[in-house]
């Protein structure tokens, strides 16, 4: 009985320092779902902002547009074309201030009018993560959000 009791306590002894081991790992685990998780929100934070300047883009082009209504007629809505758009949208953002979480932003492909009556602004900037940004950045990579806004503004006459 002595024997089993001193093998017990042998095995007991060989295994301390293991909860360190453990508790590490799921330290480590944690913070990077915590780093992973403020990554994430950044990002969508980033993204609503330039969301927010792409709809005051679209507005800024819609009543650029107001002015051909000398040159066209007036219809039943504002008279759009891609030029006027994609210079009122790059207009806009050199006129205002980058926000907080974007490096870069820019007017993208896309932008224009389709159909004549509807503004289209598209923007594309980087992102910029909080503690792993430049990580990413070393490795050659980077978060890039695209989005799209549209805006009509309809004649009333009268």
């Amino acid at each position: 009985m002595s024997s089993r009791r001193h093998v017990l306590r042998g095995r007991c002894r060989d295994d301390s320092g293991q909860l360190s081991i453990l508790v590490l790992g799921l330290t480590v685990i944690a913070m990077t779902l915590i780093i992973g998780g403020l990554a994430v929100t950044s990002v969508q934070i980033s993204r609503m902002r330039l969301l927010d300047a792409a709809d005051s883009a679209a507005l800024d082009a819609t009543d650029d547009s107001a002015k051909l209504v000398y040159d066209r007629g007036l219809g039943t809505d504002l008279p759009l074309d891609d030029a006027t758009v994609q210079a009122s949208a790059a207009d806009h953002l050199a006129g205002r201030s980058r926000p907080h979480g974007l490096e870069s932003w820019k007017v993208a492909s896309g932008t224009g009018s389709p159909d004549g009556r509807t503004a289209v602004v598209r923007l594309s900037g980087e992102a910029d993560l909080p503690l792993i940004g430049g990580l990413l950045r070393d490795l050659g990579g980077s978060v890039t959000v695209t989005v799209e806004s549209r805006a009509r503004a309809g004649v009333t006459p009268g």
